[in-house]
């Protein structure tokens, strides 16, 4: 199985609209990545970023508004 990277050296990362002053909660995802959305943690920036499909994305961000 071929493993691919996806460059995110340029990517234009944004901080959840949930994410608190106070140090908690606090996740960024990354615009303009065709096809993907990158997540990572904003205290951890240099730490691990989540690719998931645009396709997926879609539909967790609904559920999550609906709760």
């Amino acid at each position: 199985m071929a493993s691919s990277r996806t460059d995110l050296n340029a990517a234009r990362w944004r901080t959840s609209s949930y994410t608190n002053s106070d140090g908690g909660t606090c996740v960024e995802v990354a615009d303009g990545v065709a096809g993907l959305v990158p997540v990572r943690d904003s205290k951890r920036p240099d730490g691990g970023v989540v690719v998931v499909s645009a396709a997926a994305w879609v539909p967790f961000v609904a559920s999550l508004r609906a709760s």
